[in-house]
């Protein structure tokens, strides 16, 4: 048994540091578990977040859907949704607040190491996917209205989006979304009503119904509901805003601010918008998000584009920021490059420019479908996971994140991901449109099914490897007083700190822990060697 008495006494402040704000203001703690210091007010948070609202996607895919089920399935369709998702995400924004967390420490709580290094992965690419095609949205309005080659657009497009997102939620996106949503607001009522000044008003939109007969197998709204789940990406986009939420807050923000009425708006309304713009403003050829926005700015003229700008530029601000910071996360996890989210916000931006120049919506749709199925399992294990906690009584905040205390894999929460995700891609692939439309909640159903008998038959092992020397337990309170790192010398909340036994136990804050490759080999040692041979399976924290 290792001696469980302390080598170094601990450097303890119960304040930030200047140094510690001035890094916060563009990293916004990516790196680390957010602070009670840094957490943003009910309103500040609720303007970062609102720029989801604004993507057109959520216009124009309510009316793509109409096309094949009608607009009554649509609209039903949309509205189980609405509830899905205020649930999810109010489930989630209360658990990120609580526990201080990022998808990617989560993810580590439940999936091990080489779990949450994939996770990060998922999520950075499929954000990235998103900022492409809305960045795309807005270039192609410019050109419409302007002229000029499309790579020009695109050019301008990354170029003055990477500057918003250089300072983090509380201290810039909040603002700029802020400024923003009037603009989006009334654009949106001054499309309708131009629609109906030029062309009249038809109640017939409500009641139309598919171009075509679509033998889909299964009833009008359960497809519609379908496609909305191929974007639950949303709670892990919910997962890393809320986390900014005062914890004070966390019942609020779930219910109102991520909550039920949030999707009422984001998906109901708009979506009925896109049905009756559709149906009300001619466009040529099919629709899709390039015809809907050329109808728009051809109604509207220079507002049309100000609308689109307004919307898109909203809705790209939080995908450039959580595509940088995931990035950042996986690349300082799976390769320990450790550059700060203004470099990756940089060379995301170049990325995405990149791919933009291809033909992007030729084979983006299909990306994200397949991406879409592995998010679905993970939202199945994240929320078993929360329920298990739930009734085991374990707080948010004693989830086990750091990376010396947590096992690289844990078989129970990576098994029922993988073989969930898994067996949605290859329904995607072999099941023809049976697999389309049932992969999602087939995926859904297999990845809590396994997860929740996984958790009956877990070990502690599985979420926790034991080590001595915890900081938590040397300071009065590990949300407030803060421990200056041997490594990085900056002082951060006890509640992410560690001791390092590669370095006489001296104490290391949470990104350089995983950082140090030989920090973790000497914690695995630790580890190995504190523990004792037990027949328990209960566990005492996740």
């Amino acid at each position: 048994m290792i001696n469980a008495k302390p080598f170094h006494d601990l450097d303890v402040i119960y304040h930030d540091e200047p140094e510690v704000l001035r890094q916060a203001a563009a990293e916004d703690f990516s790196l680390h578990i957010v602070p009670p210091s840094w957490r943003s007010s009910r309103f500040s948070l609720s303007m970062a977040w609102f720029g989801l609202m604004s993507a057109m996607f959520w216009v124009v895919v309510g009316s793509t859907v109409a096309l094949t089920v009608g607009t009554i399935n649509t609209l039903i369709g949309i509205a189980l949704s609405t509830v899905v998702y205020g649930v999810l995400c109010g489930i989630a924004a209360r658990f990120a607040a609580r526990s201080g967390t990022s998808v990617a420490l989560f993810s580590r709580a439940v999936f091990g190491q080489v779990g949450a290094t994939f996770a990060a992965l998922l999520f950075g690419v499929t954000i990235t996917y998103y900022a492409i095609a809305e960045g795309s949205i807005v270039a192609i309005a410019l050109q419409d209205y302007f002229g000029g080659p499309m790579s020009l657009w695109y050019f301008i497009v990354c170029l003055y989006s990477a500057p918003l997102v250089m300072r983090g939620v509380r201290t810039w996106l909040d603002r700029i979304n802020g400024i923003l949503l009037p603009l989006y607001v009334f654009g949106l009522l001054a499309c309708v009503i131009w629609a109906i000044a030029k062309h009249g008003y038809s109640g017939a939109w409500l009641t139309q119904l598919p171009a075509g007969h679509a033998d889909l197998g299964v009833p009008g709204w359960w497809f519609a509901f379908t496609v909305y789940m191929g974007v639950w990406v949303v709670v892990m986009m919910t997962w890393d805003v809320a986390r900014f939420g005062r914890p004070a807050d966390a019942r609020y923000n779930g219910r109102v601010t991520f909550g039920i009425p949030f999707f009422f708006v984001t998906l109901l309304i708009n979506g009925a918008v896109g049905m009756f713009i559709a149906a009300t403003i001619p466009i040529n050829g099919p629709l899709s998000e390039t015809s809907a926005i050329i109808g728009i700015v051809a109604l509207m003229g220079p507002f049309g584009v100000l609308l689109v700008w307004a919307s898109q530029t909203r809705i790209n601000t939080i995908n450039f920021y959580l595509s940088s910071t995931n990035m950042q996360n996986f690349f300082a996890r799976a390769f320990k490059i450790s550059w700060p989210r203004t470099v990756w916000v940089v060379i995301m931006t170049v990325v995405i420019f990149l791919i933009m120049l291809t033909n992007v919506f030729g084979y983006l749709l299909v990306t994200l479908q397949f991406q879409g199925v592995i998010i679905v399992a993970w939202v199945g294990v994240a929320m078993t996971h929360i329920a298990w906690c739930k009734l085991r009584g374990i707080r948010a905040d004693q989830l086990e994140f750091r990376p010396g205390r947590v096992p690289l894999v844990n078989p129970g929460g990576l098994g029922a991901w993988v073989i969930a995700s898994a067996m949605g891609c290859y329904l995607m692939v072999f099941g023809g449109s049976f697999g389309g439309i049932w992969a999602p909640p087939i995926t859904l159903a297999i990845a809590v099914a396994i997860y929740a008998g996984a958790l009956g038959v877990a070990r502690r092992g599985w979420f926790v490897e034991d080590r001595p020397h915890d900081p938590r337990t040397e300071v009065d309170d590990p949300w407030q007083a803060r421990i200056r790192c041997h490594h990085c010398q900056q002082a951060y909340i006890a509640h992410e700190m560690d001791r390092d036994p590669s370095a006489d136990h001296q104490p290391i804050c949470l990104a350089c822990a995983a950082d140090r490759s030989e920090f973790l080999i000497a914690a695995r040692a630790e580890a190995r060697a504190f523990a004792e041979p037990t027949e328990e399976t209960g566990l005492a924290t996740p």
